[in-house]
């Protein structure tokens, strides 16, 4: 067989998908996929506040209060993120990244030593709150004034492989370990879904639309949900330890009695914010990691959405935006700062729908059921590990497009594959140390006298996409540099990393409203 027969070449843009960045499925397939993105993000919004608030002394209301919270400014974010930031159909909301400095400002001893639970969570808010602030502001500086744009000159296709892989690969924790505290319905799930979306994907009930393809994750969803009230139902975890009934029961979120049926979250709801210098600068180490992952994110949703790499400009005025997302989870006071999420980006190649649209519609779903939060806090009730079993396949696919992005680099290069397999493997392992050694000890291996010194380090080294990028893109620009050119990727690397570079970028990025004769391409 020759040659010609059997390569594939590379392909600036995936073309197995239905709908691309600007073109849009009719209207009422565009609100099902709307709504399925809208459940897809409940599992991290209902999550980080079910771990956090208990530990700063809230109650099952004020838990309810932090999520609706939470998904209403989620919602602003994202419709400005996919109005004016990136323009990619990417949804921005609560990020893991800022858990170890949230735990850092909880475990203050002036918030200790309060007595009082109720105000014990109210200055530990209004704390959390004072640091996202003025943390926010780093990222809004590196945004606009286009630091990021000019860091990403260092940027090639073999530096992004890790990046872009460990966005989807490094959180592998809330994929199967998390299926597996429940089993009995998180693996169905699993199971289900992909059964739905490849094995079904061809058959087409109605208008000859791909019903299972498009809508398994709602469809999944509904069977897995209804199961699993069923065995609520029938007793089924009455007499096992509590662990389990928690991550099983579809009872035991006390979200839907707890949540108010209207609530308007507004700015400053908990009070004026607390500020302190520590918890100021424990936080700027989120705010990096949250950069560096929604970075690598946004190349995961270009590609998923058949667009351009945003080139330098337009991935600095999201990162600036995202900044401007952080500020307002610490006025609106969310309990935590955002990032593009993950399993949203995955959910555009599951569905084969990269539509803009469908995420602003997404975000309207959002700010809706936040403030009719009795209507919200139902969907919230899912059972994680439901939630964890889509993890399971939408993290996977945003660590494959990551690897996708080796067709235009030389893996018959040893640089590059020592390269690609050190950064890989140690942003896998690095912050698997740091995650074991918080699990036994309660503290991760930064322990001196200094806690701000500590939540710093932690955070940067327990973000496999950030050890990631710090590994690749030193190794990249410092070993051969001159003559791997070539093997880099760099000469199709090049034309995406300014506006003008290649005449597409217009028609994904430019901004709506003409507004680009007032903020014109740099």
């Amino acid at each position: 067989m020759a040659v010609a027969d059997i390569s594939h070449p590379p392909m600036d843009q995936l073309h197995d998908l239905d709908y691309c960045i600007d073109s849009n499925p009719p209207w009422p397939e565009t609100i099902i996929l709307a709504f399925q993105n809208y459940i897809v993000m409940l599992g991290t919004s209902v999550i980080i506040p079910t771990m956090l608030v208990p530990l700063m002394g809230g109650t099952y209301e004020d838990k309810a209060r932090v999520i609706q919270t939470l998904l209403f400014v989620a919602g602003i974010n994202t419709l400005l993120q996919a109005l004016f930031g990136t323009r990619l159909p990417a949804v921005v909301g609560g990020s893991y990244a800022f858990v170890i400095p949230i735990l850092y400002i909880i475990g203050d001893s002036s918030f200790q030593r309060i007595p009082d639970n109720h105000e014990r969570f109210i200055q530990t808010m209004r704390a959390i709150q004072g640091a996202l602030i003025v943390a926010s502001s780093l990222q809004i500086i590196i945004g606009y004034s286009q630091l990021w744009g000019i860091f990403s000159r260092f940027f090639s296709p073999l530096g992004m492989v890790p990046v872009v892989t460990l966005v989807g690969l490094g959180l592998f924790e809330q994929g199967f370990p998390a299926v597996g505290k429940c089993v009995e319905i998180g693996l169905p799930m699993l199971l289900l879904v992909v059964a739905f979306s490849q094995y079904l994907k061809h058959v087409k009930e109605v208008r000859n639309v791909p019903v299972f393809e498009r809508f398994s994750v709602i469809i999944c969803i509904t069977i897995i949900w209804a199961y699993s009230h069923v065995l609520t139902a029938a007793g089924a975890y009455r007499h096992k330890p509590l662990k389990t009934q928690i991550h099983c029961r579809t009872d035991r979120s006390h979200l839907i009695y707890s949540a108010p049926w209207f609530m308007f979250p507004y700015p400053l709801q908990w009070g004026p914010p607390t500020f302190d210098a520590g918890h100021t600068f424990a936080m700027m180490a989120a705010v990096l990691v949250s950069l560096t992952e929604s970075t690598g994110a946004y190349k995961a949703a270009a590609r998923l959405a058949i667009a351009t790499p945003p080139p330098a400009y337009v991935l600095s005025r999201g990162i600036g935006w995202q900044g401007i997302g952080i500020l307002l989870d610490g006025l609106f006071g969310t309990g935590t700062g955002s990032t593009v999420s993950v399993e949203n980006v995955g959910l555009l190649g599951l569905t084969r729908v990269g539509s803009r649209r469908v995420v602003q519609l997404s975000a309207a779903f959002m700010i809706f059921f936040s403030i009719f939060g009795k209507f919200g806090a139902l969907f919230a009730s899912i059972p994680f590990p439901i939630f964890a079993a889509l993890y399971c396949i939408l993290f996977g696919l945003v660590a494959s497009v990551g690897l996708s992005f080796l067709q235009f680099t030389n893996m018959n290069s040893m640089r590059n594959l020592f390269i690609t397999g050190l950064s890989l493997f140690l942003g896998i392992s690095v912050p698997q140390y740091f995650n074991e050694f918080w699990a036994s000890a309660r503290h991760g291996p930064a322990h001196t006298h200094a806690g701000w010194f500590n939540a710093f380090l932690n955070t940067i080294f327990s973000s496999p996409p950030t050890v990631g990028l710090i590994v690749a893109v030193t190794l990249d620009n410092t070993l051969e540099v001159e003559k791997s050119k070539k093997d880099r990727g760099m000469p199709w690397w090049v034309k995406f990393r300014t506006f003008r570079g290649d005449n597409r970028n217009e028609e994904f990025y430019t901004l709506p409203f003409n507004l680009n004769r007032f903020f014109p391409p740099t």
